[in-house]
């Protein structure tokens, strides 16, 4: 029986996030892309997620997904064979985030989202990539469009109303992977260095010449440390006190 990967987009990204390792990662697994448009919380979104398919699940996600994958394991620890957490965070809310998140969302709202995309998309990836990769800069603009204004402000929502991940580190005992892109300036490596450091065992890999868009920039490379993380045994869940 195949194993099921698990693979979560972040924000404002659909499954054209992880076509790249899906395709790849499909020949030996049963590869499930979730979609986390509908839902204006993050516990929500979990819950969703783990309803996708029965057992055990490896779980990777990017970004917000990432922050969604950490929620389905304080929920179902016993259901998470391995987590990747890839260019993303576990901190808290902070007190400038809600106006500069406000802010994206007022320009979805009277601009649109070409104009979201002409804001948001530059600093997420590495420094001039846009002008580099014609192919890179359409697949993004074509994944925001996919997207609605309503839909951005249900996912700023959530992130707006996610938990401090922090304390859960410690307690995660299945294979874990960190990533990062190299040029990440949203969620940048020394982040995920200290996230790496929190967890037992975790593996933390740096992902060149990328920004935060690491599974499209980076492909062979994220493909690559998908497939090492996803050859671990994983830990056999704990029977209940």
């Amino acid at each position: 029986m195949r194993e099921t990967l698990l693979l979560l987009p972040g924000l404002l990204c659909d499954d054209v996030v992880w076509r790249d390792q899906a395709e790849a990662l499909d020949q030996r697994y049963d590869v499930i892309v979730a979609r986390l448009t509908d839902f204006s919380s993050i516990t929500a979104m979990a819950h969703a997620s783990l309803a996708l398919a029965p057992g055990r699940l490896s779980v990777a996600g990017h970004s917000m997904g990432a922050r969604v994958a950490l929620e389905m394991f304080r929920l179902a620890p016993d259901r998470v064979a391995r987590l990747a957490l890839l260019d993303t965070g576990v901190h808290p809310v902070s007190a400038a985030e809600p106006g500069r998140r406000q802010q994206m969302i007022d320009l979805a709202r009277t601009e649109g989202m070409a104009a979201l995309a002409d804001h948001w998309l530059p600093p997420m990836v590495k420094d001039g990539a846009l002008d580099r990769d014609p192919a890179l800069d359409a697949a993004l603009r074509a994944m925001v469009s996919r997207t609605s204004p309503e839909i951005h402000e249900r996912q700023i929502t959530a992130l707006l109303g996610r938990r401090d991940a922090a304390p859960l580190l410690a307690t995660i005992r299945c294979p874990v992977l960190i990533g990062v892109g190299r040029h990440d300036a949203w969620s940048p490596p020394e982040q995920h260095a200290a996230i790496a450091a929190a967890i037992p065992q975790a593996r933390y890999v740096i992902f060149e010449d990328s920004g935060h868009m690491a599974p499209m920039e980076a492909p062979q490379a994220v493909t690559g440390a998908l497939t090492e993380w996803m050859l671990q045994p994983a830990t056999i869940p704990q029977e209940p006190a």
